[in-house]
């Protein structure tokens, strides 16, 4: 069933990429809105491993037009996801939460380009959702942008060494504020929770 969903992604994707039109049924079957066009652009909020431009710019291969640290209040960073191996990674997830505040990096993307992006992280399908939500960039300017989201766990695990670590350094590659730096660095990496 795996091999099958890979093969039917690698063939599939190349495809709603170059034809609107089949992206935005593709995106109606899994019960997902796909507004604009194509060349429309839109802020993407990163909080996780795509903060790391090794991530975002090099396995993702994304492009973007512009980028600027970000916050948004009323969302928290979560590591509720349950990853593989199992047990031992949770990857990053937000969920909302009043009186709280998100740092990360707005980039700013073509709508293609966003459905490029969320191809690579399971959009649409059974993890990740797309979430609206407006954000905040240093200056103090307001963006309308959208990350990603699941549902989570009740509980919070640990991400792994490795996961963790890339996001440590996307935080400083891009300049986030320290005391966010500084709560990234009391998260405890799975190898060191057993």
């Amino acid at each position: 069933m795996i091999r099958l969903r890979r093969l039917l992604k690698r063939i599939w994707i190349p495809i709603i990429l170059r034809v609107w039109v089949l992206a935005r049924l593709w995106y109606r079957f899994w019960g997902v809105r796909l507004d604009g066009r194509p060349q429309d652009e839109v802020w993407y909020f990163a909080y996780g491993a795509n903060l790391n431009d090794t991530v975002f710019l090099g396995r993702r291969r994304m492009k973007p037009l512009d980028w600027r640290v970000g916050k948004v209040t009323g969302w928290r960073l979560r590591f509720n996801l349950q990853g593989r191996p199992v047990g031992r990674s949770a990857p990053a997830n937000i969920e909302p939460a009043t009186g709280e505040e998100l740092w990360g990096v707005l980039f700013l993307i073509t709508r293609r380009e966003m459905v490029r992006l969320n191809s690579t992280e399971g959009v649409p399908g059974w993890r990740y959702r797309p979430v609206w939500f407006d954000a905040e960039d240093r200056e103090g300017n307001r963006h309308r942008a959208f990350s990603l989201m699941a549902d989570g766990l009740p509980e919070d695990g640990n991400p792994s060494l490795r996961y963790i670590t890339l996001i440590r350094e996307g935080a400083r590659q891009h300049g986030l504020p320290e005391h966010w730096i500084e709560k990234l660095e009391k998260v405890r990496p799975a190898e060191e929770a057993a």
